[in-house]
C-alpha cells in the first residue's frame, strides 16, 4: 500500500503560510508591498490587538477585475513574473504568488476591489481556506483587503503570538520600513482605532525621516552624496561619529527600494565608519542601494529580507567608500559651518607657542636604545612646573627631523579653529571658549586620535617597522585560512609580519609588528586571520592591524591624570584637526564636546525652554 500521499490544498497552503506568515507583522509586510506593486498613492493600515484579531489593508492602486481577484487567491499564481529569466531579474516585491492564499488559508479573509475605470467591482469571502462568497463591489477605486482572526484554525501557531504590544511594534516597524523607503507614498497607522502616524505624501526622504523619527535624529544624519562604485550606486542618510546603538534596529538599508539584511552590508559599515564607531556599536543608517537586478538574488529566503549578491566584495567596498567619503565630508564642513573670530588674549604667562611636533615628540622621545622604534609606548608626560610671573616660558626646539610624507586626502582634513584655552577640568576635559559657547576637549582621547593617524600613515606609507622573535611561531591553519594567508603575504609584510609558508597548512612567523605587545603572539595572529576572513581589497588589507595601532595609540597617549601646560595644549588642539577625523579618538568615542551659548542660557534661566 502506498504511503505517499499528496497534501490537500488547504493543508498544503497551511503549510506555506508556516513560512510566510509567522506573525501579524508578515501579513502587514506581504499586503503592503502588494499595494506598492499596484501602484499606490496612499496606503492605510488599520491594526487591532497588535494585528491578531483584525489587520485592514486600505490603498488606492491598480485594482483587479472579477478574474484576478480569484486567481490571487490561487496557489503560486502571480502578475509578477511569466518566465524563468524573470525570476533572474525581479523588479517587484512579490514574485513567488504564495502571500494571498497563505494568508486567506489561516484567517478570515475578505478581499474587495475595483479596478478605476470599472463600473462595479468585486469582493471575495474566504473562510480558513475555504471559498464562502463572490459577490459584487460598489467601492472606490483600489484594494481593501481585511484578515480577522489570524490563526484561528492553526491554534499551536497562535500560542507562539507575543503579546499585543509586542506584535504591534513589529507591525509598525514593517510600515515604517516601507515608509521610508517610498516618501512619494502617504501612510496612515492606526491601533485599536487610535492614529499611530499620517504621514503626508513627500519628495524629501529626511522629511519623511523627520516626520517618523523626530528632529532630533533627523537633524544629526548626514546626507550621503549619489555615487557609483562597481555598478553599485549608494546615497541615503547616516549619523555621525558617536551617534550609533547598540544593535541593528537603526541600521535601515535597502536595495532597489526592498528592505533588506545581509553580511556584506554590515561589512560595509563597519568599515566604512572605521575608527568613527565604537566597538560593539552599530550605526544609524538609512542607506539605499541601487544595482541591476541580475546582480543578486532576492529569492533566498522565505521573508524576501535577506539576499545573496553574485559580488558580494564590489557591494562592501562600494558602501565602504560612500560611508567613508561622507564622514570625511562631514568632518571638513562642520569646521566650515561654524567660523571662528579671533581668539581673545591668552594668559600673559604664555608668551610663545611651541614647536607643531612637540606634544608628539614628547609621547614617542623614550626609545629602546638598540632599535629605534616608532611605536614604542611613552611614558606619561611629566606635569609642567609653573612659571613665574615675570618670565616668560620658552620651550627648546626640538632636533631637525625628515618630513614626513604628505598625508592623503589633506584636502579633507578640519580647518583649525581659534578656541581660547580657559582651564582643565579634573586634569582631563580641556575648557575652552568658542564663538558658538563652551567646548569640552578629551585630552586622552584627543591624543589618542593625534598617535592613531601618525602609526596608520606609516603603515600605509611604506610598512612598518618590525622585531624578529627570538623563537619563531608556527602556526597551524585550516585550508581556508591557510588559502588566505598566501593571498595576502604582502599585505602581511607591510604590517610588519614576516611569516613563509612551512609545510602543508603549517606557517612559520619569525618577525611580528614592533610596535606590538602581546604574550601571546598565536593568538594575536589568529585575531588577524579571522579579519582576513571579512576583508576583499588590498585597501581594506591596510586595515588589518588598526585594532593594535588603537590600543598601542592609547597606551603612548598622555592620560586623565597628566598636566599638560598651555602650549602643549594648543599645540595638541592643532595637532588634532590636523587630522582626517579630529572628532572622535580611534575607539569611537569623541574627542570633542560643544554646548551652545543658548543651552547654557537656557540653564541658567537667561531664555526660555523652547
Amino acid at each position: 500500500m502506498s504511503r505517499i500521499r499528496i497534501l490537500p490544498d488547504a493543508l498544503a497552503s497551511q503549510v506555506a503560510a508556516g513560512e510566510v506568515v509567522e506573525r501579524p507583522a508578515a501579513v502587514v509586510r506581504e499586503l503592503v508591498e502588494n499595494s506598492l506593486d499596484a501602484g499606490a498613492g496612499h496606503i492605510e493600515v488599520h491594526v487591532q490587538r497588535g494585528g491578531m484579531a483584525m489587520i485592514k489593508i486600505v490603498d488606492d492602486g491598480s485594482g483587479m477585475d472579477r478574474e484576478d481577484a480569484m486567481l490571487c487567491l490561487e496557489r503560486h499564481a502571480t502578475s509578477k513574473i511569466r518566465t524563468k529569466d524573470d525570476l533572474a531579474a525581479i523588479n517587484t516585491f512579490g514574485f513567488r504568488g504564495e502571500a494571498m492564499p497563505s494568508i486567506a488559508s489561516v484567517s478570515r479573509f475578505r478581499l474587495a476591489t475595483r479596478e478605476k475605470d470599472a463600473l462595479v467591482g468585486t469582493e471575495v469571502e474566504v473562510n480558513g481556506g475555504k471559498l464562502v462568497e463572490v459577490r459584487d463591489h460598489g467601492g472606490s477605486g483600489g484594494t481593501t483587503i481585511e484578515v480577522r482572526s489570524l490563526f484561528f484554525n492553526v491554534p499551536a501557531r497562535r500560542k507562539f503570538l507575543r503579546t499585543e504590544p509586542t506584535e504591534f511594534s513589529h507591525v509598525e516597524q514593517q510600515v515604517l520600513l516601507h515608509a521610508i523607503a517610498n516618501p512619494h507614498v502617504a501612510f496612515t497607522l492606526t491601533h485599536n482605532g487610535d492614529l499611530t502616524f499620517h504621514l503626508p505624501a513627500t519628495r524629501d526622504l529626511l522629511e519623511r525621516i523627520r516626520g517618523l523619527m523626530g528632529d532630533e535624529l533627523a537633524n544629526r544624519l548626514i546626507k550621503v552624496e549619489e555615487q557609483t562604485h562597481h555598478g553599485v550606486t549608494i546615497s541615503g542618510f547616516i549619523g555621525g561619529p558617536g551617534m550609533s546603538r547598540s544593535n541593528r534596529q537603526m541600521q535601515i538599508t535597502y536595495l532597489n527600494g526592498r528592505p533588506i539584511e545581509s553580511a556584506s552590508i554590515s561589512y560595509g559599515l563597519r568599515e566604512g565608519y572605521h575608527t568613527a564607531l565604537m566597538k560593539g556599536q552599530h550605526p544609524v543608517t538609512y542607506l539605499f542601494i541601487q544595482m541591476d537586478a541580475h546582480a543578486f538574488d532576492v529569492n533566498v529566503h522565505p521573508a524576501k529580507k535577506e539576499v545573496r549578491f553574485h559580488d558580494g566584495n564590489s557591494v562592501r567596498d562600494a558602501i565602504a567608500r560612500a560611508v567613508s567619503r561622507t564622514l570625511e565630508t562631514a568632518n571638513k564642513l562642520h569646521s566650515g559651518h561654524a567660523p571662528m573670530r579671533p581668539a581673545p588674549t591668552p594668559a600673559p604667562a604664555i608668551e610663545i607657542e611651541p614647536p607643531k611636533q612637540e606634544i608628539l615628540r614628547l609621547a614617542v622621545e623614550k626609545q629602546s636604545p638598540p632599535l629605534k622604534r616608532e611605536f614604542e609606548p611613552a611614558k606619561p608626560i611629566e606635569p609642567a612646573k609653573p612659571a613665574e610671573p615675570s618670565k616668560p616660558i620658552f620651550v627648546p626646539a626640538p632636533p631637525p627631523e625628515p618630513k614626513p610624507a604628505p598625508a592623503p586626502k589633506a584636502e579633507s582634513k578640519a580647518e583649525m579653529p581659534d578656541f581660547r584655552i580657559i582651564g582643565v577640568l579634573q586634569k582631563l576635559y580641556v575648557l575652552m571658549e568658542s564663538p558658538e559657547g563652551l567646548v569640552l576637549m578629551d585630552q586622552h582621547a584627543a591624543h589618542e586620535r593625534v598617535n592613531f593617524e601618525k602609526f596608520r600613515r606609516a603603515l600605509e606609507s611604506g610598512g612598518v617597522p618590525c622585531q624578529r622573535l627570538l623563537m619563531p611561531v608556527t602556526l597551524q591553519t585550516t585550508p581556508r585560512d591557510s588559502d588566505l594567508l598566501r593571498q595576502n603575504l604582502a599585505a602581511l609584510s607591510r604590517l610588519g609580519i614576516e611569516i613563509d609558508s612551512f609545510g602543508p597548512n603549517t606557517f612559520k612567523v619569525e618577525a611580528l609588528p614592533a610596535f606590538l605587545k602581546t604574550d601571546d603572539p598565536a593568538a594575536w595572529l589568529d585575531g588577524v586571520i579571522e579579519e582576513l576572513s571579512s576583508l576583499s581589497t588590498k585597501t581594506s588589507s591596510l586595515r588589518l592591524s588598526e585594532d593594535t595601532i588603537a590600543t598601542t595609540a592609547c597606551r603612548a597617549s598622555v592620560k586623565s591624570n597628566d598636566v599638560l601646560s598651555v602650549p602643549e595644549l594648543q599645540s595638541l588642539l592643532k595637532d588634532l584637526f590636523a587630522c582626517e577625523m579630529p572628532y572622535c579618538c580611534p575607539h569611537g568615542r569623541p574627542t570633542l564636546v560643544q554646548i551652545g551659548t543658548a543651552e547654557l542660557e537656557r540653564k541658567f534661566g537667561r531664555r526660555a525652554p523652547q
